[in-house]
């Protein structure tokens, strides 16, 4: 099932990047394809992950900054990255205080490609 091998890839990045606390994979309407984000809160974050993401979009495109990478928000207590995965997902990252940004946007890289190919291939969304 693709949900599982989605769940699979973020368990994976969680256990190759220090810091890693939990992530998500949504449709870019916020409903969620799958999860590795602990204490239940995969729904709100990826509605909310859709929402930043979307207005990011619209202020990339606005500015004429060019393609949108990715949005981070950083806050006292951690971070939260949100990625485009093609046009018609996404995936939010949240990470603890020590979150090894580097090794994240590295890892990431791959770890995207591999979520949208899955999604390609399968016609999830």
């Amino acid at each position: 099932m693709v949900q599982d091998e989605i769940a699979r890839e973020l368990a994976g990045l969680r256990e190759r990047v220090t810091g890693v606390t939990g992530s998500v994979v949504a449709a870019s309407d916020g409903l969620v394809v799958a999860s590795d984000s602990p204490g239940g809160r995969a729904q709100a974050l990826a509605a909310l992950a859709a929402a930043g993401l979307g207005l990011a979009h619209r202020t990339s495109h606005e500015a004429a900054l060019g393609p949108l990478r990715e949005v981070e928000t950083r806050c006292q207590g951690g971070h939260m990255v949100v990625y485009a995965v093609g046009a018609e997902a996404l995936m939010a990252v949240l990470g603890d205080e020590g979150l090894d940004g580097a090794t994240l946007r590295r890892e990431s890289r791959g770890t995207v490609e591999r979520i949208g190919r899955l999604l390609q291939v399968t016609g999830a969304l």
